[in-house]
């Protein structure tokens, strides 16, 4: 059965923290002067066990690790950090995203779901590129916009780490970097945008219709940081050639 893409980064990360702790723990063992076989014993912890978790090999649980780390003087801390977004997207994303490759123009490479790693780690939804004009446009695609300025700021983040995605670079000279935002026109997310029109104008200053016409259309420079809506209806999706009524744009 096929993985999927988060599955696959669920796994790799997960090998990481198992192998960061790996790490820690014999680091601080080794400090503080103390063999596998006391710390096991103090802990009440299998030695085998232990000598296979110091290794990699093992995976505790976390009764095992506040053991470990009480015998050893330590604190355990296990939280949770917002990064570059979630990488879930609600049911309307797919028919968006449909409808964004079936408009472009045959100039305008696509590439779904391009991974960026440093300086911030995440999943861009699509990225369109155009080898000859240099032109490189990070896509989000969102249904709905609940944390604005956070979001945003993930966008910009993920846009800036592009050079380090597979591949890179996919144009024959120095990049172009933009970002691009495609919403979906509902009565909610017309009614944030014009509620926020300072900073929607200066996240996306480019309006809709040059965004469009630089999609769809051959031998147009893309415009810059843009903003495009959508429509969905019957399970399929439809890109706007502008700023619908009522989103003060």
């Amino acid at each position: 059965m096929a993985t999927t893409l988060i599955e696959r980064a669920a796994r790799a990360r997960h090998r990481q923290l198992v192998q960061g702790l790996a790490a820690d723990l014999r680091r601080a063992r080794i400090d503080s002067g103390v063999s596998q076989r006391a710390l096991a014993v103090a802990a009440c912890v299998d030695h085998g066990d232990l000598s296979r978790i110091e290794a990699g090999q093992k995976i505790p649980s976390m009764a095992i690790v506040t053991a470990l780390a009480t015998a050893l003087g330590l604190e355990v801390s296990l939280r949770l950090y917002p990064t570059v977004g979630p990488r879930i997207h609600d049911r309307v994303s797919a028919p968006i995203t449909d409808a964004l490759l079936g408009l472009a123009h045959p100039r305008w490479s696509p590439r779904l779901e391009v991974f960026v790693l440093t300086p911030a780690k995440g999943v861009i939804d699509v990225v369109l590129s155009e080898r000859a004009a240099f032109d490189v446009v990070a896509t989000e695609i969102q249904g709905q916009l609940r944390r604005v300025e956070q979001q945003l700021r993930w966008a910009g983040e993920k846009a800036n780490s592009l050079p380090s995605a597979k591949g890179w670079p996919w144009t024959i000279g120095p990049p172009r970097i933009s970002r691009l935002l495609v919403l979906r026109s509902t009565s909610d997310t017309r009614a944030l945008v014009r509620s926020l029109p300072e900073l929607f104008h200066a996240a996306y200053p480019t309006p809709e219709a040059a965004a469009f016409q630089a999609l769809t259309l051959p031998g147009l420079p893309w415009p810059g940081q843009a903003m495009l809506w959508a429509e969905v209806a019957g399970g399929r999706g439809r890109i706007l050639d502008g700023a619908p009524r009522g989103s003060g744009r």
